[in-house]
């Protein structure tokens, strides 16, 4: 317990045999169940979860069928969380890359009722450039920008950070059965955290590696996966909170924005038409061209600054 709060980590595993015995034995003394979620691996992963049970009563191993990804085993996680009534929930990769010593940090905020979700942040701490592969800090980088104009947590970064606290609120309200299911958990969260505004904090750690942890991600693959969903939980979130829920003008600004650039782009297409056919550039189109084109900028800058506004007290 911390702050007299039920705590549960959440373990998502998936081929994790040689670094989960590491990851239990580490976990800190103020945990009070420790989920593991075994998402249909085919070493010896469970057979090393459940020699390890006997040994730590804290232990419940929960096993998929088959493989459903990162996200589903997090997602039955916090179900479980939920149903068994635990205040905070938290999150903690099978692959050891998560300091114990972080943990206090990430969960007292929540445990305080500062805020109902607090994460990591592994890109503001000295030396994270250095210290992280330089694909996956760029890549992070990139779908952090991306997440923050998905979800309208504008103060967060390093969105796939898997060293998460929730508390019970957002435990209990969010659906987890609609979750997104592989590595776009945490991003897929963020957005449906900001519909019910729910306050999120990053925690800055030092990123872990070196671990013998073994990457299952590929990472061109995931990133223009992630950039489409979060393309479409961009437009959800914008109808849940912005439409249906309550009413906010900067649809207004998205919409002509969504207007203007195709406008834009069509007038471009024509100008570099006639510059190669005819040499010269039609005076009306040139102008019409920056006309739409300056116009979807503005809007779009004031609609991300009435989204930053309107989310400036989630913090």
């Amino acid at each position: 317990m911390i702050h007299q709060k039920r705590i549960a980590v959440v373990v998502p595993c998936f081929n994790e045999e040689r670094q989960i015995l590491r990851v239990i034995e580490s976990m800190p003394i103020q945990v009070d169940a420790i989920v593991i979620i075994d998402d249909a691996s085919t070493d010896g992963t469970v057979n090393v979860v459940e020699k390890a049970s006997q040994r730590d009563p804290r232990i419940t191993l929960l096993r998929h069928s088959v493989n459903q990804g990162v996200g589903a085993a997090i997602a039955s996680g916090y179900k479980f969380a939920r149903d068994q009534n635990y205040e905070i929930a938290v999150v903690m990769a099978g692959d050891g890359q998560m300091a114990p010593e972080d943990f206090v940090p990430v969960v007292d905020p929540v445990a305080r009722g500062e805020v109902d979700y607090a994460k990591g942040n592994r890109l503001v701490t000295h030396g994270a450039f250095k210290q992280m592969p330089t694909s996956r800090f760029l890549g992070n980088a990139v779908l952090s920008l991306l997440t923050k104009i998905a979800s309208g947590y504008w103060h967060i970064a390093d969105s796939q950070s898997g060293y998460t606290a929730l508390g019970r609120t957002a435990l209990h309200t969010i659906d987890w059965d609609i979750m997104y299911k592989r590595y776009g958990q945490p991003n897929d969260l963020l957005v449906r955290l900001n519909v019910y505004n729910f306050r999120v904090r990053d925690i800055p750690m030092p990123p872990v590696y070196g671990q013998g942890e073994v990457s299952k991600m590929k990472k061109r693959k995931v990133v223009f996966t992630l950039s489409w969903l979060l393309v479409k939980l961009f437009l959800w979130r914008l109808k849940e909170k912005y439409v249906v829920r309550d009413f906010h003008p900067l649809v207004f600004f998205w919409a002509l924005a969504f207007l203007l650039f195709p406008a834009s782009l069509a007038l471009l297409l024509r100008l570099i038409y006639f510059w190669s056919v005819n040499g010269n550039l039609p005076a009306m189109t040139a102008l019409a061209f920056g006309f739409c084109f300056i116009s979807a900028m503005q809007s779009t800058c004031f609609a991300l600054l009435f989204d930053m506004e309107a989310n400036r007290h989630l913090r």
